[in-house]
């Protein structure tokens, strides 16, 4: 067993538990998210993973794939074959290509594949094809773009649930993910709980200064009252 599979094991939440940390986490944004993360000085969101078409907003815990270029060593299974394989329903596929815009890592018969098995959708720090096939099966695919380069003899996979990078981020199995359309934020599994309770409290305080600017209050005046400039201090 790796070091990177030892770390994912002892700090993984219950899967019992991950239903209620979705209800909890369902009226939040990736902001809201990001925010909180600044606010508990973790990795708050990362640049350039967007939806390259319109996608729901996804939020599970992460199962992981690290890609690694085509050579000599053959690879076992075509790359995301195993990642969907160890997913179970509510998932979300990680994948660290590297940021790799040249060539995908993803397509549609993967995404046919992962919405069967239950997956919530993938993050690709990279590529990924078919996107109006895609599109059709309702399958959410988070990316910095869309390529038509087959992965063939040009890439393969590495690893599947090992600790990964993704925009420059750490990803372990079992971290909880979320995407929408302004991107997206990685959890650290054990900071989950501090986490959507800071998100709570800053969602709160937006709502609060939004309803006195409806009411008419000038702006100037609700930014001073709910100090907004210090809000993740």
């Amino acid at each position: 067993m790796s070091k990177a599979n030892e770390v994912s094991e002892v700090n993984v939440v219950n899967r019992g538990e991950i239903e209620i940390i979705r209800r909890k986490a369902a009226r939040f944004s990736t902001t809201n998210i990001s925010d909180a993360l600044d606010s508990l000085s973790l990795k708050s969101g990362i640049c350039g993973i967007l939806p390259l078409f319109v996608c729901p907003k996804i939020f599970g815990p992460a199962v992981t794939l690290r890609i690694t270029a085509f050579g000599l060593t053959p690879s076992k299974s075509h790359l995301g074959i195993e990642a969907i394989t160890a997913s179970q329903k509510g998932d979300i596929i990680v994948i660290d290509n590297g940021g790799r815009k040249d060539v995908s890592c993803w397509g549609e018969i993967l995404s046919y594949g992962a919405k069967i098995k239950g997956v919530e959708g993938v993050v690709i720090d990279g590529a990924f094809r078919d996107i109006d096939d895609i599109r059709k099966t309702g399958f959410s695919v988070y990316a910095r773009a869309v390529v038509p380069v087959t992965a063939r003899k040009r890439i393969m996979g590495l690893e599947t649930n090992t600790i990964i990078q993704c925009g420059g981020v750490q990803v372990r199995p079992g971290d909880f993910v979320m995407a929408d359309g302004s991107g997206v934020v990685i959890i650290p599994m054990e900071k989950i709980e501090e986490v959507l309770n800071k998100a709570e409290t800053l969602f709160n305080k937006e709502q609060a200064m939004i309803k006195e600017l409806q009411k008419g209050i000038p702006i100037a005046e609700v930014d001073q009252k709910y100090a907004y400039e210090k809000m993740i201090d």
